[in-house]
């Protein structure tokens, strides 16, 4: 980008300007910070909704794994389309946990003190646990349409047959 400054700027002296050091930076490496994110987001969820027995590195091929902790700035060599079923199958095991760990602490907050979602997560208003595990499954190359199917029968086997239809 072109940066035009008024000519008395110009003549200033001093530290370096934020603007300039920003455009000194290397460009990163998108697909790897989405990589990142989606270990976030999985070790979020772990936490959040207390999933047990869960290991968050299991759910990476060798390619994965070795793309973490890497500069974000370097072009690493990321999961191709070709998985190993192995991971697949621990990556479907691991988003069905999540939806029904959403829906179970949702149905049993609501049983117990008729809680809203919203107030038994305050910091994540507007979060849908099980839109999220559908939206993760993209990247972790899952079927979008098993996790909803799974979460509609989750709704269902606790009594929410309102929301199920829906």
């Amino acid at each position: 980008p072109v940066l035009d400054a008024e000519d008395a700027w110009v003549s200033v002296e001093g530290p370096v300007s934020i603007v300039e050091l920003a455009l000194e930076q290397k460009r990163i490496h998108y697909p790897l910070v989405e990589h990142q994110f989606v270990l976030c987001t999985i070790l979020y969820a772990i936490m959040r909704l207390s999933l047990k027995g869960v290991k968050p590195l299991s759910l990476f091929d060798s390619k994965g794994k070795n793309a973490f902790f890497k500069d974000l700035t370097s072009i690493q060599l990321l999961p191709s389309g070709d998985m190993d079923p192995n991971v697949l199958s621990i990556r479907q095991q691991f988003l069905l946990k999540v939806v029904s760990a959403a829906v179970q602490t949702l149905c049993s907050s609501q049983k117990d003190k008729e809680v809203s979602e919203e107030e038994y997560f305050p910091f994540e208003k507007g979060k849908n646990w099980p839109t999220l595990a559908a939206d993760l499954a993209q990247y972790l190359q899952i079927s979008e349409d098993l996790v909803r199917r799974h979460y509609v029968c989750e709704l269902y086997s606790y009594g929410m047959d309102h929301l199920g239809e829906e």
